[in-house]
């Protein structure tokens, strides 16, 4: 008896990025039946490169505030539509393989929109995660996807652009936020597994801004939120103070069926400690190393001072 072999994809490209908007909302329309099909969940991945070209350009043609945000939050809700993990992770491989390699394409009036866009996928796939019940091996595709060759968080490819880089780091706990917040409540946020990308580019970029960025933007006002109220202001002055109400009340370090909840003060000690570990690592870079031992050390005379 043969075997019956995946639907074919049908050509929706051309459509997607047709220059007449009821054309466009219909293929939209169509690509979320498509792909809300169990037996349309394989594609290739020059099938899905295809498909990925035309969904970039079809966001690109959209004008108007309210049609884009419309259309951003249609397109990232395709992240949930798909009907299994595995398929909806290389559906957001896609997605950051073609906006890493489009974004320094995009003009500066397009920009923004661009942004918004990565912000609903971003959010978009921490609800996946959150479905998925934060599975261990989801959760680790999910970060390859982000550090490997073509992902935006990538330390030695030279074409992620600094920009996108910057943007992620400064959206992440907030849309981490905002996921919680929107969804049924779940197992522990394994939060230090959710930063490890970003702590492993912190030790291997070449570039100064990234580290700096990744420093100003994440870890400090994620330390921040995380140190003991003190009576010195100064201390809590340095960095702006970033409140995480729902992530900080239900979270662990890695495997939420395994590891316990954290409280606030074992968190940031956790995480100071792997700051410290990776700093320490025979391949971290020399320059990096120096400015993560002084995150920590910085830190820890912090909570010092907050103790005394």
């Amino acid at each position: 008896m043969a075997t019956s072999s995946p639907p074919k994809v049908p050509p929706l490209g051309k459509y997607l990025a047709s220059s007449e908007k009821k054309i466009r909302d219909k293929a939209v329309k169509n690509l979320a039946v498509f792909l809300s099909n169990d037996e349309s969940n394989v594609m290739s991945d020059i099938e899905m490169a295809k498909l990925w070209k035309g969904i970039f350009y079809c966001f690109w043609m959209s004008d108007k505030p309210l049609v884009q945000q419309a259309l951003a939050q249609e397109l990232s809700e395709l992240v949930l539509t798909i009907t299994n993990v595995p398929s909806s992770l290389n559906f957001l491989t896609g997605f950051w393989v073609t906006t890493v390699r489009e974004w320094n394409g995009i003009d500066r009036l397009r920009m923004d929109k661009y942004y918004m866009l990565v912000r609903r996928f971003v959010n978009a796939s921490f609800r996946l995660l959150v479905q998925a019940k934060w599975d261990v091996s989801a959760l680790r595709e999910y970060n390859y996807i982000l550090t490997s060759a073509g992902g935006p968080l990538c330390p030695n490819d030279v074409r992620v652009p600094a920009s996108l880089t910057f943007h992620l780091a400064e959206i992440y706990l907030e849309e981490l936020e905002n996921a919680l917040a929107s969804s049924e409540p779940s197992l522990p946020v394994p939060l230090l597994a959710l930063l490890s990308p970003f702590i492993t580019l912190a030790a291997h970029t070449p570039t100064n801004t990234t580290y700096k960025h990744l420093q100003e933007a994440l870890f400090q006002p994620l330390l921040t939120a995380l140190q003991p109220r003190t009576s010195n202001p100064c201390k809590r002055a340095r960095v702006s103070i970033l409140e995480y109400p729902t992530i900080l009340t239900n979270v662990c370090t890695y495997a939420p069926k395994m590891d316990p909840p954290l409280d606030a003060g074992a968190l940031r000690e956790t995480i100071l400690q792997k700051l410290f570990a990776v700093a320490s690592a025979q391949d971290t870079r020399d320059a990096n190393r120096r400015k993560m031992y002084a995150l920590y050390k910085s830190a820890v005379e912090d909570d010092e001072d907050s103790v005394g």
